[in-house]
This record gives C-alpha cells, structure tokens and sequence, in this order.
C-alpha cells in the first residue's frame, strides 16, 4: 500500500536523485516538469508528516484521558493543530503541480502563501485554546495522575515531533517552500514543548502540583512565540520579499558574465517554491543581436547554476554609459591578457 502510495506521488527511485542532479547543475532525463518532480517531494512529505503526527496526538490522547494533564492536553492540541497544517500545504501543493492558464499565467504558486497563512491562524487558533485550559486548571486545580504514563508520552510527543521536523525541513530546503521549513523548524520547537510535559510531570512527582498548568503556559507562550516567526516569514513573501543572499547570487551571475559592463537592477520575487526575477543590464551599444542573446543567455545559465529554484529571469539589456565602458575597459583587457 505505501509502495503505491509513492508511487503515485511520482516518489520512485528516480525521485531520490532529483535534489543532487539539481546541485549538479545537470539536465534531467525522464522527468516531465521539474514543478511536478518537487512538488511530489512536497506531497510526499506532508503525508508522512501527517500520519506521524496523527499517531502521536492519538497516543497522548489516551495519556490525557487517564492522568487529567492539562501540559500534556496543549502539547496534543498542538500536535493535533500541527497535524492539521497538513491539509492546507498539501492542497497548495497539489494545486501548484496544475499548469498556467490564460487567467492564471503564473500558475497557482501563491496558493503555497495563502497555505502559509492558514497554517499561522491555524497555529494560532491552538495557542489560544491552550492558554485558556492552562488559566483554568491554575484557578481550578484537578489532580494529575498516573506520572510515569505522562512523561512516556512526553517522550513520544518529542521522537513524533523531531521526525516530523527532519522530512519538512529537508524537503523544504530541496524545493525551494518557505511554508514547508517555516512548518519544519515549528514542529522541532513543538518537540522541546513535549519535553517540557516530562518536566511537569517530575515537578507533580515532587510535590509541586501546579508544576503542571505553569508548563501548561509555558507552552502556549512558545506557540505564540511560532505564530510570530511563522507569520513573519510568510507576509514578506507575500508581499514579495525576498531573501538578500538570493538577490546577491542573480548580482553576481550578471557581474561575472563577459559582455556586462554594468548591472543597473535587479528584481526578485517568489511564487509558492519558484523563483522569478527580472534584471537591467549595461551592454556595449554596439554589439549585434546575436552577442546580446547570447550575453542574457549566459546571465540565465549562471543564475539557474547558483540558484535551482529559478523558474524565469528576464534579461533587458540597456546600452552602457561612456563611464561604464571606460570603466570596465581596463578589467577587460586584464582578462584578455590571462
């Protein structure tokens, strides 16, 4: 069943080369979209992600049930909230794998920051609920119960959440998906708060029993800590911000490809896990057409080696100014002495 499962998410055994044929600058063979190939990662990810942390929660549910922690029941809402970022992601996926159309002629790579958004309010939402069971157990104090069970399932919360971690991480960094390491690096930090369970429960075990909500809130000031991160990272992207190193790799493929004598602007922006960017560049005036293709071809391949993740690069070449040539004159002549 899983066989088939990666199956059709395009998740054979070719699929495990894919990431270091990107690193290797080589062409791919066999693959029908690279948009098709990382997002079937994506999927692929999510998935895992979602049944580990289903199993998790389950498991603490049970937990919660018999010893009455209320730390235990916000690390489970979490991790159930955590499970639910699943779904949005995973649509956005899916969504992004559908080609242009005349309405849509980028795609629907935005949908993967309406998915980001989501998962924030989602996040959010948990938070909130936490909060308030935590503020009700430290004015209404229940007893906690059954210590032992409660920190095992502080551990399986933290080995659930780590797992999670890895696959969102490492696959987010392969496509390119602020929304899939934003989602990554949340459910490590959700692992530490597991953990914090395990801490409640010694403090009950030696006599403190507020010990218990106290971790309660602790736990719901990381989440709210997340929600902050998360949705920082996700409205700049909305907003079209991109990362400075991105911007400084396209500089420097124009600034080190013969015939640029000047870049004079550069623009990037991500749609879902696609970079598309657009660049100015100085040119002699007097070159001929076929050297000007030439020179915005070259920027594209130097720019596609630094960054895999590159969907467009619009070139314009502009004629250089007198000080722009009489500048570049002498770094020219140096590279045709070697």
């Amino acid at each position: 069943m899983i066989a088939k499962v990666l199956d059709w998410l395009g998740f054979g055994p070719r699929g495990h080369g894919q990431h270091d044929q990107h690193h290797a600058h080589a062409h791919t063979h066999g693959v029908i979209d690279p948009t098709i190939a990382t997002t079937s990662r994506g999927i692929w990810a999510i998935k895992w992600s979602f049944l580990i942390l289903t199993a998790t929660a389950a498991l603490q549910l049970v937990v919660v049930y018999v010893s009455h922690s209320v730390a235990l029941l916000a690390d489970t809402i979490h991790n159930i909230a955590d499970a639910g970022t699943a779904i949005p992601l995973w649509v956005a996926f899916v969504l992004a794998r559908r080609k242009p159309t005349q309405t849509f002629t980028y795609g629907y790579g935005r949908v993967e920051d309406f998915a980001g958004l989501a998962i924030v309010l989602i996040i959010l939402l948990s938070a909130l609920v936490a909060g308030y069971e935590a503020i009700d157990r430290l004015i209404h104090p229940r007893p906690v119960m059954q210590l032992g069970w409660l920190a095992a399932a502080g551990v399986i919360g933290f080995l659930g959440n780590e797992a999670v971690a890895v696959f969102r991480i490492r696959t987010g960094r392969q496509i390119n998906s602020a929304a899939l390491i934003a989602d990554g690096y949340h459910a490590r930090t959700d692992g530490l708060t597991s953990l914090a369970v395990v801490l409640g429960a010694l403090g009950v075990w030696m006599g403190y029993t507020l010990a218990d909500p106290i971790i309660g809130l602790i736990i719901t000031a990381v989440i709210l800590g997340i929600v902050w991160q998360s949705a920082t990272a996700v409205l700049t992207r909305m907003l079209d911000g991109v990362e400075h190193p991105t911007i400084g790799e396209l500089r420097h493929a124009a600034q080190h490809t013969k015939g640029v004598l000047g870049v004079e602007s550069v623009r990037a922006r991500w749609l879902g896990h696609r970079l598309y960017a657009e660049m100015t560049l100085a040119v002699d005036p007097t070159l001929s057409l076929a050297d000007a293709r030439k020179i915005a071809e070259d920027v594209r391949g130097h720019a596609s080696g630094h960054l895999p993740a590159l969907a467009s690069l619009h070139v314009e070449l502009v004629p250089a100014s007198g000080q722009e040539r009489s500048e570049h004159r002498p770094e020219s002549e140096h590279q045709h002495h070697h």
